[in-house]
Parts: C-alpha cells; sequence; structure tokens
C-alpha cells in the first residue's frame, strides 16, 4: 500500500490541481490542514471526491514536521507499506511519484529523495536564492547526516519504507523546516539506505514559506548538534576504529599548531621581530598532520555510508505484483464512482 501525506498550509488554491494529477499506484492520500488561515481543508472536503483523500485537521499549527509526522502516523495506523511525502503547493510533479518509491519497492533503499541538481534545465529555472541555500545545505547536511550520496538534502519529495519509519523516533525530530535534514541524521543513525532520484521541480509564482535569515540559526544549531551526536553514536558508541582515533588527534593538532601560530604571531608582530624557523614549524608541522588526519577520517566517513538496506528486499517481481494490484484497485474505484455517479 503506497500512501501520500500532503501537509498543508496556505496552499488552497493548488492543492486541488495536485491531488488531481496523483495516479493510481497511490492507495490512500492524507492531506493534513496544518492549522491553514485559508482552511485547506475543509476546501478539499467540500471541493474533492476522491475516495483516497482523508483530510486530518491541526487544531495549532505543528510546522511542517509536524504535519508529515501526522501524516505517517495515521498511514502506518492504516497498514500502509510506503510512505511518500508531496508538498501542496504544487512544485513536485506526482506524475513522479512510480519512479519515486521503485527504489524502495524493489528493496534497493529504504528511503529515495527528489533530486532537483541532476539536471542542469532545472537548476537554470531554479530562483538563485534557492539555489544557493540548497548548494551551501548540501554540504552541512552530508556532514551531520553521513550521507554523502545525498545532492539536494532540502527536498521535500520523498518516499519512506514504512517498516523502517516505525523504527524512528518521530517524537524526537524536528517539527519545522529543519525536518527533512533531522530525518536524514535519523536515518543514518539507524543506518538506513538512502538513495537520490532525479526529477525536476516545478517553479511558479508561488513564493517559499522557508526564509532563509529566520531559520539560518535553526539550521546552523541543528546541524552542528546532529554532527556530534553522529560522531559520538557512529565512531564511540557504537564502533570505535582508526578513524575514531584520526579525528581525535587531528583535531586536536589542528588546534595546537593554529594557537601557537597565532601567539608567536601577535608577539612577532607585537615586539617586531621575525619568528625563528624553528618556531614557524612548532606551529606548521602540527597544522599540516591535523589537516592529513582529518581527511584521513573524512575518506573513511565516505566509504562508512550505509549499503545495506534495513526493509526486506522486496525483488522486481514484487514490485510488479504491487503495482497489479494498484491498478486492480484503481479499476475498482472507478467502478465504484461510476455507480455511484
Amino acid at each position: 500500500m503506497i500512501a501520500v501525506v500532503i501537509p498543508c498550509y496556505r496552499v488552497r488554491d493548488r492543492v486541488l490541481d495536485v491531488i488531481g494529477r496523483i495516479g493510481p499506484e497511490c492507495d490512500a492520500i492524507y492531506l493534513v490542514d496544518d492549522a491553514c488561515p485559508e482552511r485547506t481543508g475543509e476546501h478539499v472536503r467540500e471541493k474533492c471526491h476522491d475516495p483516497r483523500v482523508r483530510v486530518i485537521q491541526h487544531d495549532a499549527n505543528q510546522g511542517v514536521g509536524g504535519a508529515t509526522l501526522t501524516g505517517y502516523r495515521a498511514a502506518l495506523a492504516d497498514g500502509a507499506t510506503v510512505l511518500v511525502k508531496l508538498d501542496g503547493d504544487g512544485q513536485m510533479d506526482p506524475a513522479r511519484i512510480p519512479q519515486l518509491v521503485a527504489p524502495v519497492l524493489a528493496g534497493r533503499a529504504d528511503y529515495a529523495k527528489g533530486n532537483r541538481f541532476h539536471d542542469l534545465d532545472t537548476l537554470l529555472r531554479m530562483p538563485r536564492v534557492r539555489l544557493a541555500g540548497n548548494s551551501a545545505l548540501s554540504f552541512v547536511t552530508k556532514l551531520s547526516s553521513g550521507y554523502w550520496n545525498v545532492i539536494d538534502p532540502t527536498n521535500g519529495f520523498t518516499a519512506l519504507a514504512a517498516s523502517v519509519a516505525r523504527a524512528l523516533p518521530f517524537e524526537k525530530l524536528s517539527r519545522r523546516f529543519f525536518f527533512e535534514s533531522d530525518l536524514l541524521f535519523r536515518l543514518g543513525v539507524v543506518r538506513a539506505v538512502v538513495v537520490d532520484v532525479p526529477m525536476p521541480a516545478l517553479y511558479g509564482d508561488e513564493s517559499s514559506a522557508l526564509a532563509p535569515v529566520r531559520v539560518a540559526g535553526e539550521f546552523l544549531r541543528g546541524h552542528a548538534v546532529n554532527t556530534a551526536k553522529r560522531i559520538f553514536y557512529n565512531y564511540y558508541l557504537r564502533n570505535f576504529n582508526i578513524a575514531s582515533i584520526e579525528i581525535v588527534v587531528g583535531l586536536a593538532s589542528l588546534a595546537f599548531g593554529s594557537f601557537v601560530g597565532l601567539r608567536h604571531w601577535w608577539m612577532s608582530h607585537a615586539t617586531a621581530t621575525p619568528a625563528t624557523s624553528g618556531t614557524v614549524m612548532l606551529a606548521a608541522l602540527p597544522v599540516i598532520v591535523g589537516v592529513q588526519l582529518l581527511l584521513a577520517f573524512l575518506s573513511y566517513d565516505l566509504q562508512n555510508v550505509p549499503r545495506e538496506p534495513l526493509s526486506v528486499a522486496a525483488g522486481d517481481d514484487h514490485e510488479l505484483v504491487v503495482r497489479e494490484e494498484a491498478s486492480d484497485r484503481a479499476r475498482e474505484r472507478e467502478r465504484v464512482g461510476a455507480q455511484r455517479g
């Protein structure tokens, strides 16, 4: 069962079109009205006649993460096997859902994310502010999550295996815009396999609800905390190897060399006395050693990306059966709808 979760806030004018373009491969649609001032949920109840749609209403705004988690919980309770997150603003093409869920259904991945950076034409259409922001966030998310293979970390078009979702601590996940990045960190903790699925985004005249200046502090703080947690969990609490030594000695050497170098530079500047070659080497050598050890740690970390899916491999035959069952259910829905009409 493929379930689509649509968190909604100020998307009243676009959400019906998004729902209408969701194909028969999806069995259930959970629209979560996150205390939307436009009353999107009520609008969908009145105008949408798709029997797959279930509207869930939040009394207070919980943020995109909170709304998504509400949809996840409802879908898991109904027996969903794959959870698709789709925004209601029309920037994500529902026709791409089969492509997005394919790696999860086939057992090749536990979590699939849309990647808008794969196609040059898409990059040229992307607003410059979003392009710059996503490029910067890409690196820090790699560092905090350990998924060096993920290119577009803030992309909210995702598919998650239900078996893996049940292993995640929903109560610890961020409820706001940091949700996608925090979810990647939590997936890294349980060693889930994450893959990128190339697909374009659709940009119109809509405005993004994410204000870079307003959320910069939240993102920086969240990534710093998650980076420290990930390194502690993966290299000290659950494992200890050469990389565990490299990062400690590398950071210590770099800090020592930098401190000595800056201290002697200031003394040399204040006294107008050139530093001796020995003093220079006392600062330079630890910096060089520290940088080399940190590069060695990063090299190990790059090779430590999870590669064995946690969810049971389904195989191509199972994927075909799922698609056939989805088609049968779609035909049944059409027949019931025709009888009602």
